[in-house]
């Protein structure tokens, strides 16, 4: 809501300039009566959270000020200094206060960040500062490094590691088609096509690489047929080599979750009756 107050004295003026160093100088003592010494703000989208004659109060009191602080990262600062975010001055306690050693500012490269050191209790955090020359390879690093812990997660979630490149794909597919052998009618052929459908990885795979997905599909195929389960697409050799021989593994979550994300994607598609086609 905006209101808008139209003052035509100066003396008017000058009471309402009182009023509102007095109103902020009480909010600033009851900050510092809570013994707090640097004040964490978050950003806001609506206001000025803080204004200049506020810092003013609160550096003669000692208080550091790290404003603009993004609401994302709300979350990870306190479980990280074991603060409790507060909308209040009134709901400010001792208890829901973090305790560190040392906060600074320091410059890295030619930019400036705050570090917090000696935190007492500290949760299961960490953190991990990227660099980049430019905007475009720091997003890239930032989703190299994202792709790495969603690997960790995938460890720890489940402890099984299994072949990669391709491997798992293909030996499922001809498992999948002698299986479908042994049945008739839309079963078999239902089977076959969703076997079909998991040669894709490794051909994507083969394509990505710059090499020729045919022939290194049908290689790898005829491989597991004679029994080679290990086999899969050596993208640094071009060709199909043992996985197991060259360390090539990868988190069994991963295969698992994309088949059956993929096969319930399917299957709500095949659950329509009818498709409506929309601009």
């Amino acid at each position: 809501m905006e209101n808008n107050v139209v003052v035509s004295d100066y003396g008017h003026m000058d009471r309402i300039l009182r009023e509102e160093k007095a109103y902020i100088l009480k909010i600033v003592k009851e900050i510092k009566k809570s013994g707090i010494n640097v004040l964490l703000i978050q950003k806001s989208i609506l206001r000025t959270a803080v204004n200049d004659l506020a810092l003013h109060f609160l550096a003669k009191l000692k208080i550091m000020v790290i404003r603009d602080i993004e609401r994302d990262d709300i979350e990870f600062i306190s479980k990280a200094t074991g603060c409790v975010p507060m909308a209040s001055v009134d709901a400010l306690h001792p208890e829901k206060l973090g305790h560190a050693a040392e906060v600074a500012e320091v410059t890295v490269g030619t930019g400036k960040v705050v570090k917090v050191t000696g935190i007492e209790n500290m949760g299961r955090v960490a953190t991990v500062l990227l660099r980049g020359s430019n905007k475009m390879l720091l997003d890239e690093v930032e989703r190299s490094f994202h792709d790495a812990l969603c690997v960790a997660r995938c460890l720890v979630k489940k402890r099984f590691l299994i072949c990669g490149g391709g491997a798992p794909e293909v030996e499922m597919a001809v498992q999948l088609e002698q299986y479908a052998k042994t049945l008739e009618g839309q079963e078999s052929y239902c089977i076959r096509r969703f076997a079909e459908a998991l040669e894709i990885i490794p051909y994507t795979l083969a394509e990505n690489a710059g090499l020729q997905p045919m022939e290194i599909v049908t290689d790898l195929r005829n491989k597991h047929v004679q029994g080679m389960r290990h086999m899969g697409i050596n993208v640094r050799k071009g060709c199909v080599t043992d996985m197991m021989e060259e360390d090539v593994v990868q988190p069994l979550l991963v295969d698992t979750s994309a088949i059956s994300l993929a096969t319930e994607a399917c299957r709500a598609i095949l659950k329509i009756d009818d498709i409506v086609p929309t601009r």
